[in-house]
């Protein structure tokens, strides 16, 4: 079994099949969080991300330990970004892969809610007009 658990600078996309392929894996599922253009109509100019780095990465192994646990899954992938990210730009990525689809598709599921809901990740959302400092969390 293979994890990948990180906290970053930059999310490079294009690395993660190749992170999650096993010959044992008949299905790869792959979640990519983004920076969108507006919030609640307003015109985001940028997301800054700040997180307690050893917290969050434990947090985040847990996370992959519960789901490799429950959907028998080959390798997992949880990475995100802190720093100051631009409109379109990858903040977050979680990856799964296992023998079948179905495991794939409701452990990724799994990796981005909890990984939303439980790891000390905190964001500043920038507007044209201001800034408001926002819990990552849901």
């Amino acid at each position: 079994m293979k994890k990948i658990i990180e906290i970053v600078d930059t999310i490079e996309t294009a690395q993660v099949y190749a992170e999650l392929s096993d010959a044992k894996s008949g299905g790869i599922c792959v979640f990519v969080g983004t920076v969108r253009e507006f919030t609640n109509e307003e015109e985001v100019v940028a997301l800054e991300f700040e997180t307690y780095k050893t917290m969050a990465l434990k947090e985040m192994e847990k996370i992959a330990d519960r789901a490799i646990e429950k959907w028998n899954l080959n390798k997992v992938v949880l990475r995100h970004a802190v720093g100051e990210k631009g409109v379109a730009e990858p903040v977050v990525v979680v990856g799964a892969s296992s023998a079948h689809r179905d495991a794939c598709f409701e452990a990724c599921r799994f990796l981005i809610d909890t990984l939303k809901e439980t790891v000390p990740i905190w964001k500043k959302e920038k507007f044209k007009n201001k800034s408001v400092w926002v819990s990552a969390h849901p």
